[in-house]
C-alpha cells in the first residue's frame, strides 16, 4: 500500500514539476474551441509549433488571437455594456485552461472591461506557454 502511495505520489510530482496537466488543459481548451474538422493533426501542429519557438527562440504560439478573446467576450456582454461580470470573467479563464477551480481571483466589485479581459488571457497564456 506504501509503495502504490509512494508511486503516486511520485507521478504527481512529475506531473506538477513538468506541468503536464496545465499543457493538457489548455491543449484540450483550445480543442475545444476551434473545433477542428481533425484533431490529431491539429494537436500535433500546436505542439509542433511549440517545439519550433523554443528551438528557434521565436514567439511562441498563441492560438487565441485578438478577435478570438473579441468574440468570446462579446458572447458573455449580451447587454452590450462594456464589462462582463467577475463570475462570466472566472468561467472564461476556466473554460480556456487558463484558471484553475481552485485559483484564488481577486474581484474589485467592478464589471471586467475588454481591455482587462484580453490582457489576462495574454499574460495567461503566455505565462502557460513558456513554461514548457
Amino acid at each position: 500500500m506504501e509503495a502504490r502511495s509512494s508511486r503516486e505520489l511520485q507521478a504527481r510530482n512529475y506531473l506538477e514539476k513538468h506541468r503536464i496537466m496545465d499543457l493538457l488543459t489548455y491543449l484540450t481548451s483550445a480543442l475545444l474551441f476551434f473545433r477542428p474538422e481533425r484533431p490529431r493533426e491539429y494537436l500535433i501542429s500546436i505542439l509542433e509549433r511549440l517545439r519550433i519557438a523554443r528551438l528557434s527562440g521565436v514567439a511562441l504560439p498563441f492560438f487565441m488571437d485578438n478577435s478570438n478573446i473579441a468574440s468570446m467576450f462579446e458572447m458573455l456582454d449580451s447587454s452590450n455594456k462594456g464589462s462582463i461580470s467577475f463570475v462570466q470573467y472566472k468561467e472564461a479563464l476556466k473554460t480556456l485552461g487558463l484558471c484553475t477551480a481552485e485559483e484564488v481571483l481577486k474581484d474589485d466589485g467592478h464589471g471586467v472591461t475588454f481591455e482587462k479581459f484580453r490582457n489576462e488571457v495574454n499574460k495567461r497564456t503566455q505565462e502557460i506557454w513558456s513554461a514548457f
